[in-house]
């Protein structure tokens, strides 16, 4: 424990099992020095060829962020189209009903070998990216933007954080845009902020309970440099559970 002074307390825990599809909120999360346990294993592609899943830039992909995802044992994955059962992915019952949902023909597939279920034997593909193990998110900065675009809904989901943090609003500020550099512990996890989390086109598209709004991107562009949140590096890896207190260390 350091003698800093309390910033927040975490409210929300996400891992994203698949990339793109919607993320899964967990009471608590462990996170190595790399990655989070079952986060990002899995992607959604184009069968026709092998184009991986872009909400952000491509209108097609938008329905994505509506097929939910959880992780079974930790490994596991299921998913569901709206209005469908949970099925066990990657597998051929799970890619008809999401290219029925899609209206073309997509699977589900292992980023790598060492993500895929033991006798699974079929196509594997690539992450598109990982910009670091952390994306950390402050309902001060979730309170901003709301300020900012009160008509719209500043849902934590529209930006996949893994770690939300209910802090109280600081007026005129996104304030962990300003933390660049600087080192957090929350709870047992050491953190260092690396860098602002650049916001991209996924952020307006509609999910469950809201529906599309080009004026969450447009407020981010115009009043911190299209920036929510930060990205964190992990200094000392631990498991985090809600409710765990968050300072500067």
């Amino acid at each position: 424990m350091t003698g800093e002074a309390l910033l927040g307390t975490v409210s929300q825990l996400w891992r994203y099992p698949a990339s793109s599809l919607a993320g899964e909120r967990q009471d608590a999360i462990s996170v190595g020095r790399e990655t989070i346990g079952g986060d990002r294993m899995f992607g959604l592609v184009d069968a026709s060829d092998n184009e991986i899943a872009r909400p952000d830039r491509d209108a097609k992909w938008h329905k994505v962020p509506r097929i939910r995802t959880r992780l079974s044992n930790d490994r596991d994955l299921e998913v569901a189209v709206p209005g469908g059962d949970w099925l066990s992915a990657p597998g051929a019952e799970c890619d008809r009903a999401v290219s029925a949902y899609l209206g073309f023909t997509a699977s589900i597939r292992p980023f790598g070998q060492e993500n895929a279920p033991p006798a699974y034997a079929g196509p594997l593909t690539q992450a598109r990216y990982r910009k670091a193990p952390i994306h950390l998110l402050t309902t001060a900065s979730l309170a901003r933007l709301k300020a900012l675009h009160p008509e719209g809904t500043a849902d934590p989901r529209r930006f996949r954080p893994n770690i939300v943090v209910d802090m109280g609003p600081v007026e005129g500020s996104f304030p962990e845009t300003e933390w660049i550099g600087r080192k957090l512990a929350v709870g047992d996890l050491l953190l260092t902020v690396s860098e602002p989390c650049r916001r991209c086109g996924f952020t307006i598209i509609a999910q469950d309970g809201f529906d599309d709004d080009s004026g969450i991107l447009r407020n981010l562009v115009r009043h911190n440099a299209h920036n929510l949140g930060v990205y964190c590096t992990v200094d000392r890896p631990a498991r985090v559970e809600i409710g765990a207190p968050m300072r500067f260390a």
